[in-house]
């Protein structure tokens, strides 16, 4: 289904951007750049990313957080 309509973004795309490693909106917006015209598509988006979050085991750890000093 498409979520961003001005971009043509579908929620697929949006949902392989987080499993690939976008935790935020600030990720999906430069990776799909979506939320970047009119921004109805916002809520949609955050709501993927939070429902990754909940699905994802208690002990997953975002790789893209964090990086090796």
């Amino acid at each position: 289904m498409y979520i961003c309509l001005c971009k043509g973004v579908t929620d697929t795309q949006i949902r392989d951007a987080v499993t690939d490693g976008a935790c935020s909106m600030r990720d999906l917006r430069e990776r799909l750049d979506v939320a970047s015209q009119c921004g109805k598509c916002g809520q949609d988006c955050k709501t993927i990313i939070n429902e990754y979050r909940q699905s994802a085991s208690p002990g997953f750890i975002n790789a893209a957080q964090f990086s090796l000093a």
